[in-house]
C-alpha cells in the first residue's frame, strides 16, 4: 500500500488501521456539523491504497458508500479535494477529463494538463476507466468536443504509443530539428503535422537532443517557436508537451503559479494537481516553484484559499 511515487508528501502511514479510520470518519460526520479537521487528519496523511483499503471498511461497516456520505456533508472546493482524494489516480484523471468535456464549453486546459503529462501506462489505464465509466471510450468524447489540429494532436497522445525508450539517434535527432525548422521558422505558414509526428512519437532523450538542434539550427529555443507559429489550444498543448519532457515538476510548478497569481484563483486547476501529484512528485513541484518564483507553494497556497479548503491543501503540500 506504498505511495504510487517516492517524491510525494504523502506516504504510507506506519500502523495502519483501516477499520479505526472509517471510524473515525464515520464519527466525523456523525450528529449535527462535521468534524473537519479529523477528515483532513485522516484522508492527507494515508496513500491512495491505503485510503481504498478504509472505503472497503467503511462500506463494510456502515453498509454505505464513504464517497456518498462526504459528497453529501461536504460543499465546494473541500468537497473537491476530499472526493479527488478518494479516487485511484487513474480514475481520478477520467473524471476530471469528463468534467471538463461535460456541458456546453470546454475547459482544455484539463485535457492539455493531463494529457500532456502522463506516461504512456498511466494513459493506457485512463483509457480503460474511462471506457468502463462512461460506455465511450475517451477518444470519442474527445473528438466530438475539440477540432481541428488541436484534436490530432490530443487523439495521438491518447494511443499512448511514445516511444519510451532511451535510444538517441544522432541523425536522425537533426533531420527532426531541420524538418520541424523547415515547417516552421524557415516558411510562411507552419506545417502542424510535422510537430505532431516528432512531438509525440519520440522518446524523451531523444526530443532533448532534437532541442538542442533545433536551437543550433534556428539560433532560438522550440519554445518560443511554438510561440511564433501557434496559437490558443494548439500552441498550449505543444508547449506543455515541450515542458513535460524537460521538467515535468518545473512545468507543474508554472501551472500552478498561474493557476494563483493576479486576481481570483483557477481552483480547478490547483486541485486537480495538489490531488493528482501528492504522492508522485510533490516534493519535487514544491522545489521548482521556490526556484523559479522565489516564494514557496505553502505561502502561495495560504494567501489564496481560505477555510478548510486552505487547511487540506497545505496539507498534501506538506511544511514550507
Amino acid at each position: 500500500m506504498a505511495a504510487i511515487g517516492n517524491r510525494g508528501t504523502v506516504t504510507e502511514a506506519a500502523g495502519f488501521d483501516a477499520d479505526a479510520d472509517a471510524q473515525r470518519l464515520r464519527g466525523a460526520m456523525k450528529g449535527a456539523g462535521t468534524d473537519e479537521a479529523a477528515l483532513i487528519e485522516v484522508l492527507t496523511h494515508r496513500t491512495i491504497a491505503q485510503r481504498q483499503r478504509i472505503k472497503e471498511a467503511y462500506k463494510q461497516s456502515v453498509g454505505k458508500d464513504l464517497a456518498d456520505d462526504l459528497s453529501s456533508e461536504l460543499s465546494g472546493n473541500f468537497r473537491s479535494v476530499v472526493l479527488g482524494l478518494l479516487m485511484l489516480g487513474p480514475v481520478y484523471d477520467a473524471y476530471e477529463l469528463k468534467t471538463a468535456m461535460k456541458g456546453a464549453g470546454t475547459e482544455e486546459a484539463c485535457l492539455i494538463d493531463i494529457l500532456a503529462s502522463r506516461t504512456n501506462p498511466e494513459i493506457q489505464t485512463i483509457n480503460t476507466f474511462y471506457k468502463k465509466e462512461h460506455g465511450k471510450s475517451l477518444e470519442d468524447d474527445v473528438c466530438g468536443d475539440t477540432s481541428g489540429m488541436f484534436q490530432r494532436v490530443l487523439v495521438s497522445l491518447l494511443t499512448a504509443g511514445r516511444d519510451e525508450s532511451d535510444s538517441v539517434d544522432e541523425a536522425q535527432a537533426a533531420q527532426d530539428a531541420k524538418e520541424i525548422y523547415e515547417a516552421g521558422e524557415a516558411r510562411w505558414g507552419t506545417d502542424e503535422v510535422k510537430f505532431l509526428t516528432v512531438l509525440c512519437v519520440r522518446n524523451r532523450k531523444h526530443l532533448l537532443r532534437v532541442f538542442e538542434e533545433y536551437q543550433k539550427i534556428s539560433g532560438k529555443d522550440i519554445e518560443d517557436s511554438i510561440k511564433r507559429e501557434m496559437s490558443g489550444c494548439l500552441e498550449d498543448v505543444f508547449l506543455a508537451i515541450v515542458k513535460c519532457l524537460r521538467d515535468r515538476p518545473a512545468f507543474f510548478a508554472e501551472r500552478l503559479y498561474k493557476s494563483m497569481k493576479g486576481l481570483g484563483t483557477t481552483d480547478s486547476v490547483l486541485i486537480r494537481i495538489m490531488v493528482s501529484r501528492a504522492e508522485i512528485d510533490m516534493l519535487d513541484i514544491k522545489a521548482q516553484f521556490l526556484k523559479i518564483y522565489g516564494k514557496t507553494l505553502h505561502s502561495f497556497i495560504k494567501g489564496d484559499t481560505s477555510g478548510d479548503y486552505r487547511k487540506i491543501l497545505l496539507e498534501l503540500c506538506g511544511g514550507e
